[in-house]
């Protein structure tokens, strides 16, 4: 069976959780980098890539890579490429984003061009006439410049993956879809314990917790570009991954999630893009502060992206808003808590040292994702069989 490279993106700081998502669909690893991860798979991995994994924006076919340090260079080597075998002759081809880190060649939009025209060339000669349409299936190129390395990836995805298709109403200032999974997936939170985010905005991490719970793929309520490319992959391979999506659903049992925000409105959102995701049922909002977060549980999980500054005005506000949630935590003593924030004072506020924090890149904005680590709970004692 022809194996394929694919790469995918992630946010700085959780190439390790998009690893392991990786390795858990059975794809081989072929390198981690900064921001991203290359891995190998069968053409029908395309579309299970893109229907399972959670934490990263799109899945790229691995096209060429090549040194080049010169736009003449960038063109014979792009131009030597079998695009033919990529794009059929009504292909509509662009190159949707091109970016250049320590590269000779620094410009996007020359990049762009070039690669564009060197394209063009190459199907001239391959298909033999001087003018393409370009009505048919879309095939967006992304090209990265890492130090003159020319990497050259068709996106597969479309729109970027972290649209599930649940979040029609957000807050001022939301975590994507990807980076709430993520956070969920670095803790050892698992789906018979309680998870409460104080700070829900439109109820990401909730609903993301919700669908990790079920066992919900994150891309059986959308679609892919790659559906239309019949020249490259077959129609049945994605019909089989939203069959086997449809088939791993677990509606068993009760999952305890909840979800707090002290803006009632945004409470009203987070309840509609929970209907949207099907998760509704799963997830109890409500309009509470965080310092009114108390429970009867005596082990649980806080996970939550606390307001950190981003907004005008909001500053002033920070220290007493993390004060109560020192409060909460020491209410919630045997509890867990993991917060993503690029407040500097946080852990002063809240009044303890977390006992790990990981460097997280929240689009450009830098944060840190800290844990207040609870007591375990006591082992259940194992059912003896009684014959």
């Amino acid at each position: 069976m022809k194996q394929y490279e694919f790469i995918s993106p992630c946010h700085f700081g959780l190439e390790a959780v998009l690893k392991r998502e990786i390795t858990g669909l059975g794809m081989e690893l072929v390198q981690v980098e900064d921001g991203r991860v290359t891995y190998r798979g069968e053409q029908s991995d395309i579309a299970r890539a893109n229907m399972f994994l959670r934490t990263t924006e799109r899945v790229m076919l691995n096209v060429a890579k090549f040194r080049a340090k010169t736009f003449e260079e960038l063109f014979e080597r792009t131009k030597e490429i079998p695009w033919e075998q990529y794009i059929p002759r009504d292909g509509k081809f662009w190159v949707a984003k091109a970016t250049s880190v320590k590269s000779t060649l620094f410009s996007p939009s020359d990049i762009q061009a070039i690669i564009k025209k060197a394209i063009v060339e190459r199907l001239k000669q391959k298909y033999h006439q001087d003018w393409f349409a370009e009505d048919g299936a879309s095939y967006p190129l992304r090209v990265a410049l890492l130090k003159d390395e020319v990497t050259v990836g068709l996106d597969t995805s479309g729109e970027s993956l972290h649209k599930r298709g649940y979040r029609k109403m957000t807050s001022r200032a939301p975590i994507t879809e990807t980076l709430a999974a993520a956070l969920i997936l670095l803790t050892p939170w698992k789906k018979d314990r309680i998870l409460v985010d104080p700070f829900c905005g439109s109820g990401t991490i909730p609903i993301e917790a919700a669908l990790i719970g079920r066992n919900i793929a994150p891309g059986r309520s959308r679609n892919f570009l790659a559906e239309k490319w019949d020249n490259l992959i077959k129609p049945e391979d994605f019909l089989r991954a939203r069959q086997e999506a449809d088939d791993m659903v677990q509606r068993d049992g009760e999952l305890m999630i909840q979800g707090y925000d002290i803006d009632r409105d945004i409470v009203e959102a987070a309840r509609h893009n929970a209907v949207l995701a099907g998760v509704d049922a799963d997830i109890h909002l409500q309009a509470r502060a965080v310092k009114e977060l108390s429970s009867t549980k005596k082990y649980g999980f806080i996970i939550t992206n606390p307001p950190y500054g981003e907004r005008i005005g909001e500053e002033e506000s920070l220290p007493e808003l993390y004060r109560e949630v020192g409060e909460v935590l020491k209410r919630l003593d045997t509890w867990s808590c993991y917060m993503i924030t690029g407040y500097e004072d946080a852990e002063r506020y809240i009044g303890k040292k977390a006992d790990k924090n990981r460097k997280i890149y929240n689009g450009m904005l830098k944060a840190y994702y800290y844990q207040f680590s609870g007591p375990k709970p006591p082992k259940k004692p194992k059912q003896e069989n009684i014959l």
